[in-house]
């Protein structure tokens, strides 16, 4: 198969990041990168201009980095507690998963917090104080600390005392 290289403008998934030069096929560059901006042809005067976009991209990743160890930070500064329902013998009804701890996140830090971000192996199904890793950059790794407690449920003959003290005799209908 044919192939052309090309100097990426942006980040491509699987291929490259800007200031790249890539080979790919040609159909790739001409019916996708080159038509959407995402790349260009290497030219001469293109090689020139690689100079510019390896700075841009160096910004760029600088950026990145300071703004995930900012988040790094504020997220090992976090005290957070969640209630879990349990019952007599500790057994919990239900579990904390990514998707709850990504939700939280959100709501005290303000920013939205991808769920892959998070390294949990298994939902947590018990109380007490856990630790979460998250991936926030390659080079920038921080720890969510956060309580899980118990959420106190009425004891269960109380909950049958209740619900028989609701129930009662049907009415009896009385004929004119």
């Amino acid at each position: 198969m044919p192939s052309t290289q090309i100097i990426l403008t942006e980040n491509v998934p699987g291929l490259g990041a800007e200031a790249d030069v890539v080979k790919v096929r040609r159909g790739y560059a001409r019916n996708f990168l080159l038509p959407t901006g995402k790349a260009y042809e290497v030219t001469p005067r293109a090689m020139r201009q690689l100079d510019a976009l390896k700075g841009k991209r160096a910004e760029r990743e600088a950026r990145e980095l300071n703004e995930a160890e900012d988040l790094a930070r504020r997220i090992g500064k976090l005290k957070v507690t969640f209630t879990l329902q349990t019952g007599e013998t500790g057994k919990a009804f239900g579990s904390i998963t990514a998707n709850d701890l990504a939700e939280r996140l959100k709501n005290e830090i303000g920013r939205d917090i991808d769920r892959h971000l998070l390294v949990l192996e298994h939902p947590i199904k018990t109380t007490g104080e856990h630790e979460v890793p998250l991936k926030l950059h390659p080079d920038v790794k921080a720890v969510f600390k956060f309580d899980v407690k118990s959420s106190g449920e009425p004891k269960p003959e109380t909950a049958a005392e209740e619900s028989a003290d609701k129930t009662r005799a049907p009415r009896k209908r009385t004929t004119k």
